[in-house]
């Protein structure tokens, strides 16, 4: 008869055979390869000693692999960063290449109840060949795989982040396109189908880069929000990006006290913006200069750059910012803006941030081009996000806003409250522009009569006149702009539902 000792014996072995993942071998080329193994990745990330691991004994269904599949390839669990509790889900490469099988989307599937449920954060540490062959082959392996039809139905619950550090394939891929932010190693690889077997289905070489590396998310598709250089600058990342956000739809984003909130140098502001509408300038730097010092957390920073979408802090409360930023483009929101600052307003209503949009645009971008990448739906994508937004919403013009983008970013009732810098001029378009679309002329033509028209077509677009309509309800000097904003944004605090936003767009495509 086996005693209670023989059985902590067997239990013991086989907790260390869990823990030995796939072996010293394995582990050893992770650490000559320079980056961390999964059990390395969940240590790094979450508070020392608060990891509570589920799962631990699952292996393969498959008889012959119950020996070799430890934990079953994703080590799943509990834990805390800076003491609030979140979710893990991190991809054990060393194991079957952290293939998806039947057992660990079990795993994944009852991690994200845990976290829907008890409102908690869920991460994915994302490195997977893919789908497990020959496991999943077969009518019988598809049969069993469609049984949770809400598998990857977002509704955001709670926030969703993804990293991306190695080869993701399969549900690695899925659950980040699926997340509210997602950070990508150098190196690593994100796609439908690997380099090689895209080489086999289309007959020609492919290159990893070219069909899933970083530089393709980073700038062309959008997918990644954050690049970095290592395993321990994306888990750094995560923790800063969590610090932002509540940990569920229903509960307001953290704070830090207001002692700590340390005020920017506001005298140098002005001189950050031209006067001269045509200059460029960097809106980055004027974001940096009203909100609370080091605390801006620029996201998709490489994409749609016409646009900036961050989140900071305003005297300690967290806070979205939306921006042009006339150093790209002139500020002239192309698609790839809009539908960047579109699903950054879906992140911020769905979690009950506050959204600053800072505006100095001529308008959209056109162009044969942009009608390709349907700018007519990409434009109107953008204003329904922002009119179904729940959340304070604050606007300050600064230069110029024009036409469509004035409504767009945040003009007329689009926002709670408006600012104008004395600076900021307002129309349906510039009166040069206009001279030209109306009588088909340019100054270098004739510039006496294209001045002359130039004047007959200006109207009073000045922040006083706008103000004299009540289109803005300030007008402010720069150096008074954090004052307001923070002033501004204590006003329109939703104390009436408690800050719970309505949550219209908590099901929104994740990319549209």
């Amino acid at each position: 008869m086996a005693t209670y000792e023989a059985q902590r014996a067997a239990l013991d072995a086989r907790t260390a055979t869990a823990l030995a993942m796939g072996g010293q071998d394995k582990l050893a080329q992770r650490r000559d390869s320079g980056h961390l193994n999964a059990r390395e990745r969940i240590a790094q990330l979450l508070d020392p000693g608060s990891f509570n691991e589920t799962g631990m004994l699952a292996v393969s269904v498959v008889p012959a692999d119950r020996g070799s599949s430890p934990a079953d390839a994703k080590i799943t669990g509990t834990g805390r960063i800076e003491g609030r509790r979140v979710a893990v889900v991190s991809n054990d490469m060393t194991v079957k290449g952290a293939s998806s099988s039947a057992v660990n989307i079990r795993k994944i599937a009852r991690l994200k109840e845990t976290a829907n449920r008890s409102g908690m954060p869920l991460i994915f540490l994302g490195e997977s060949s893919g789908s497990r062959v020959p496991d999943s082959l077969g009518a019988e392996a598809m049969a069993a795989a469609g049984q949770d039809p809400q598998q990857y139905c977002r509704r955001r619950e709670t926030p969703w982040v993804s990293a991306v550090l190695g080869p993701c394939l399969g549900s690695s891929t899925w659950y980040t396109c699926l997340s509210d932010f997602v950070v990508m190693r150098k190196g690593a690889f994100l796609a439908v189908s690997s380099a090689r077997v895209t080489s086999l289905a289309i007959g020609e070489a492919v290159d990893p880069e070219e069909l899933g590396g970083w530089k393709l998310h980073a700038e062309q598709t959008g997918l990644v929000d954050m690049v970095v250089n290592s395993d321990e600058e994306a888990l750094a990342a995560i923790r800063r990006f969590l610090s932002y956000l509540p940990s569920h739809a229903d509960a307001l984003a953290p704070s830090l006290p207001r002692a700590e909130a340390v005020a920017p140098d506001a005298a140098g502001l002005a001189a950050l913006v031209p006067c001269e509408r045509s200059k460029t300038y960097d809106m980055r730097k004027v974001i940096a200069s009203i909100v609370d010092e080091g605390s801006l957390f620029n996201l998709k920073d490489r994409f749609g750059r016409a646009a900036v979408t961050a989140l900071a802090r305003l005297d300690g409360q967290s806070v979205g910012i939306v921006a042009s930023n006339p150093m790209f483009k002139g500020g002239a929101m192309d698609p790839q803006a809009c539908r960047k600052v579109s699903a950054f307003m879906v992140m911020c209503d769905s979690f009950n941030i506050p959204l600053l949009l800072l505006v100095d645009t001529p308008g959209f971008l056109v162009g044969i081009e942009g009608e390709r990448m349907a700018a007519p739906a990409h434009i109107m994508n953008m204003i329904h996000a922002l009119q179904l937004c729940s959340v304070p919403k604050l606007s300050v013009i600064l230069r110029k806003s024009y036409g469509q983008a004035y409504l767009n970013m945040g003009g007329g009732r689009n926002s709670d409250v408006v600012a104008a810098w004395t600076s900021a001029d307002v129309s349906f378009m510039d009166p040069q522009i206009g001279v030209s679309v109306l009588h088909g002329i340019r100054r270098e033509d004739d510039p006496e009569r294209f001045d002359r028209l130039k004047s007959e077509m200006a109207r009073d677009t000045s922040a006083y006149a706008l103000a004299g309509a009540f289109g803005v309800q300030s007008v402010i000097a720069p150096e008074q702009t954090r004052t307001w904003l923070i002033d501004a944004l204590n006003a329109h605090r939703r104390s009436r539902n408690g800050g719970i936003g309505d949550h219209e767009m908590r099901s929104w495509p994740t990319y549209i």
